[in-house]
Order: C-alpha cells, then structure tokens, then sequence
C-alpha cells in the first residue's frame, strides 16, 4: 500500500537503500492515520509493530489504541512467552525472552483466528509482568472490531516458525530506535520490576542486546521504519 504524509513519503524517502525500506519520521498521530488508510476497506486488518527490546513498541500501541479508540484491539506476542516452570525444564530460564521461548505456533493460530474470525468474542492471552507469567483469556477482540495491533520481539524472522507471522500480517512496522536509547529504557524497566541495577545491567548486556542483533537482521524485511516523534515515554506500558 502506498501512502503519503505531509511529513514525508515512506515509500519514495531519498537517500534510503534498495533493500531497506525508507524511515518515517512521523508522529502518533500520523501514524494512526495511516493505520486508518489500513481498515478504510472495513474488512479485518492485522497490523504488526515490531523492533528490538526497549524500542517502545508497546507505548506506541497502547497509543495507537487510544487513538483508533473502538476501531483497534491490542493483541500482544509476549502473551504467548512459554510458562516460568516449562522454561525451566526446557533449561532456557536463564534467557526468557528469546525466540525458543515462545508458543510460537499457538501465536500464529490465533492471528490467523483473528484474521477469519467467525465467533462474536475470540480471548487472547496477555503477559503479566510483575508474575512474569502468560495469562490465558484475557483479552477480548469482538467481530465487528477492523484492526488488530500486535506487537514483539520477531514479527520478521525467517526460521524457527517464525517465518509464519509476517505473511499472517497486512504490514509490519519496526521502530528504528538508538541502542543507547533502548538501553537505558530497558535497565529502568527490569528495575521497576524488581532487579536490582547490577542484574538490570547484565540481563540488559546478556539477554536483551543479544536478541536485539538478531531482531535487528530482520528490520529490511519490515513494511516500513517509523521513527516516532512524540515521546512514548509518557505512554502506558513496557517499552
């Protein structure tokens, strides 16, 4: 879909690779105005926000939430983070959060429910913070609802059933985010959480950042960059 702003041209940026799609520096409004060009069609759409670890993609979607009011539902990924006791007999506790982590088919399953959706009510799990745990049923998507948001860690990659997510998606948008930005977001957000600085360091350094190299190989097969201009970080919401 080509779409045009005020602000700039996604599509025809100057000065962008072949390969990589152009940046769009726009503002949460702009980018909910996009979204709406999505659903203009008043069928179903799914629209994914992706990007590394504290690039702010749940603040962005809980604002494009708002923003969109009763014509978008949010439907995260981490709802389908693998339970704290099934991690820790696949002995992949110590990195939560990467992508062997995750029900991946489940989450899949039900994008393409959503995508078909037939019953007046599908639930879809969210993730508990504070427990660290998934919670089944908790989030209600109604039939006549157009857009459905979703947002993670690995809405582009390419193996590991993973490759099934983008082609269940109308378009993928990835937050082009600095590192150190993130960086910083991410050491608050474990501390708010209960980690102590030195553990919000270290799990920042030893897990975050490693899967962020990953995540940051797949940003050329996104729809399009977004830089955002307001700031998220008075947004509701994990980053």
């Amino acid at each position: 879909m080509l779409w045009t702003s005020a602000v700039n041209d996604p599509v025809a940026m100057p000065g962008h690779s072949s390969g990589e799609p152009a940046i769009f520096a726009a503002t949460v409004a702009e980018l909910a105005d996009r979204a709406r060009q999505l659903i203009a069609g008043g069928e179903r759409r799914l629209l994914g926000i992706t990007g590394s670890p504290g690039a702010g993609k749940s603040s962005l979607c809980v604002a494009l939430a708002e923003a969109l009011g009763e014509h978008a539902a949010l439907v995260g990924m981490d709802g389908f983070h693998l339970a704290n006791d099934e991690l820790i007999r696949l002995g992949r506790r110590d990195r939560k959060g990467a992508p062997d982590t995750f029900d991946v088919d489940g989450y899949t399953a039900l994008l393409r429910r959503l995508r078909q959706q037939d019953s007046e009510v599908i639930y879809a799990p969210t993730f508990n913070r504070g427990l660290e745990e998934p919670i089944g049923s908790a989030i209600p998507v109604r039939k006549q609802t157009p857009l459905v948001i979703t947002e993670g860690n690995y809405l582009l990659m390419n193996s590991g059933g993973w490759e099934d997510v983008h082609p269940a998606l109308d378009e993928v948008w990835y937050l082009d985010v600095p590192e150190q930005v993130r960086e910083g977001r991410l050491i608050g957000r474990h501390q708010a959480f209960g980690k102590t600085y030195a553990h919000a360091q270290e799990w920042t350094r030893e897990v975050d950042l490693r899967n962020a190299d990953l995540i940051e190989s797949t940003r050329h097969r996104a729809d399009l960059l977004v830089e955002v201009l307001d700031d998220l970080s008075l947004q509701d919401g994990p980053c």
